[in-house]
């Protein structure tokens, strides 16, 4: 109770700095909900950036009149940003950019399914991910990651019958409008996976004609092709 008094009292004496700090953080919390941020860094990102304001805050000199002193907060918290901005390009995750061995693919019912594949769903669900130049820089490297890592495990057209994963949903998720997710191209982001509604009705009857995919009859290591072998890329 007493640190929630303090911080109630700190927000009277310095109306200024609360209202840009809690624009900051919904604007923040905002966007990272539409580009779909990991929760984890949505949460932990702030708490890392009040923590360290507060370090800088407490090691400079105090002034003495309640203007000053939300200059002094403010210089802190804009400090703070720039520092743990810079320090977090050093975290490794999210910068390697190579892409694992294409092992096998479904036997595709005709070139263009494939390649309306490969604009809709081959972002996270390959081991052909062509990343965007933005997702060389922290955090939004750590989002790119966590997308491809999160949809690799779920399904990865370049791992078909090798590994395990829900491709009998493929159709489903694409009728029901879940794939590719809203963030994915929000903001112009990808545009290429923005299918009309020919191309996605053409998608959809090419992968119901794809062994593994669309037919029942079919099992999915059964209708997978190695590389070797040829594909149509």
């Amino acid at each position: 109770m007493k640190y929630v008094r303090g911080l109630v009292n700190l927000t009277r004496r310095m109306p200024m700095v609360t209202w840009l700090v809690g624009s900051a953080t919904a604007i923040w919390v905002l966007f990272c909900v539409l580009v779909g941020m990991p929760p984890v860094v949505i949460v932990l990102l702030p708490l890392v950036v009040g923590g360290a304001a507060w370090m800088i805050n407490r090691l400079v000199n105090r002034a003495e009149t309640s203007g000053k002193r939300q200059g002094v907060v403010l210089a802190s918290s804009t400090a703070a940003v720039v520092i743990v901005f810079g320090l977090i390009q050093l975290i490794p995750y999210g910068k390697d950019h190579s892409n694992p061995p294409v092992l096998a693919e479904p036997e595709w019912s005709s070139p263009e399914t494939r390649d309306l594949m490969v604009r809709a769903c081959y972002g996270c669900h390959s081991n052909e991910v062509e990343y965007p130049s933005y997702a060389k820089v922290a955090p939004i490297s750590w989002m790119v990651q966590s997308h491809i890592d999160e949809g690799r495990g779920q399904v990865n057209y370049s791992e078909f019958g090798v590994s395990r994963g829900n491709y009998r949903e493929t159709i489903e998720v694409i009728q029901d409008g879940s794939m590719p997710p809203f963030y994915y191209t929000m903001f112009g982001r990808h545009p290429e996976a923005k299918l009309t509604k020919t191309e996605k009705a053409t998608l959809i009857a090419g992968l119901a004609a794809t062994p593994g995919l669309g037919d029942n009859e079919h099992r999915g290591d059964k209708g997978a092709k190695s590389n070797d072998e040829g594909d149509d890329d």
